[in-house]
């Protein structure tokens, strides 16, 4: 079987073994998630002047991995938060961590494909659909996932998402001292394959390397992405792109800025590096 005809089972296999060694790092805060009931996620906190109040909400968050940001999103007052993962690791400390910390009591979790999401969740039962940080790359049809989005919303309800910005995904991160386009910018049929034994987190300096290297990943472009969700009925109601990105997306040449977000050292005015897009269901 081909990767992409394979890439669920390739990249769930891929999230399992490393979501444990997640949950150990500083970068996801877990502990501090649940010693500290006022903590939210970086990823959250860098959301809160665009996202608004979700007070008294219903949020979906796809693709939630190990749920600080779900965690995040109901302490800010979300009636609910329904998250959303392909893998079982990821959502075995998902609820661990919310059933530890205060908040935790609002979150409920679904394990399936992201094109599950409205059998698993419910259809047209949500004010917001939340997506974070690189998720859409591990998706093949921007299409289909619009049609999710839109399936899963209310009328008057709202998609927020903050993603890497495709400009992003189509550089070689190995290149350490130039920007270098070498990936899809728009969406194939083929994806990138990546043979990769680390991850994007810091990790115990006497971690092993991880077993499980292979991932399977598509682009798509940001065009490809507000024509997709207009199709389906949805209405652009923001886009901003932004110089910053919170993990070390390209080594060598970003710098910590805060906030755990890194940014470029030098020309920054030349690439974006995520951009957060906001949408609501007409």
């Amino acid at each position: 079987m081909d990767d992409a005809a394979n890439y669920q089972a390739i990249n769930k296999a891929n999230w399992d073994e490393r979501a444990p060694e997640h949950a150990k790092s500083p970068d996801y805060a877990y502990n501090t998630l649940i010693s500290d009931p006022k903590h939210l996620s970086g990823v959250v906190t860098f959301d809160l002047p665009l996202l608004g109040s979700i007070k008294d909400l219903h949020v979906a968050h796809l693709q939630c991995h190990i749920a600080t940001d779900t965690l995040s999103l109901a302490r800010l007052g979300a009636a609910s938060a329904t998250g959303l993962d392909l893998s079982p690791q990821s959502l075995r400390l998902a609820r661990e961590l919310c059933g530890k910390a205060a908040g935790g009591e609002k979150c409920k979790f679904v394990e399936g494909d992201v094109y599950q999401a409205v059998e698993l969740i419910g259809k047209g039962e949500m004010d917001v659909v939340f997506t974070g940080i690189g998720a859409l790359c591990w998706i093949p049809s921007i299409t289909r996932w619009a049609e999710v989005v839109a399936k899963l919303l209310k009328p008057g309800g709202r998609l927020f998402i903050r993603e890497g910005h495709p400009m992003l995904w189509a550089l070689d991160e190995t290149v350490k001292d130039s920007l270098v386009v070498r990936y899809p910018y728009f969406e194939t049929e083929k994806p990138v394959v990546f043979e990769d034994n680390t991850t994007y987190v810091k990790v115990a300096e006497d971690a092993k390397p991880f077993a499980t290297s292979k991932t399977v990943n598509w682009n798509h472009g940001l065009g490809e992405l507000v024509t997709a969700l207009c199709h389906v009925g949805m209405q652009i109601t923001g886009l901003v792109e932004h110089q910053s990105v919170p993990w070390e997306a390209l080594p060598s040449q970003m710098v910590e800025v805060g906030n755990g977000e890194y940014a470029l050292k030098e020309g920054r005015e030349r690439l974006p590096l995520t951009y957060t897009l906001q949408a609501i269901k007409l």
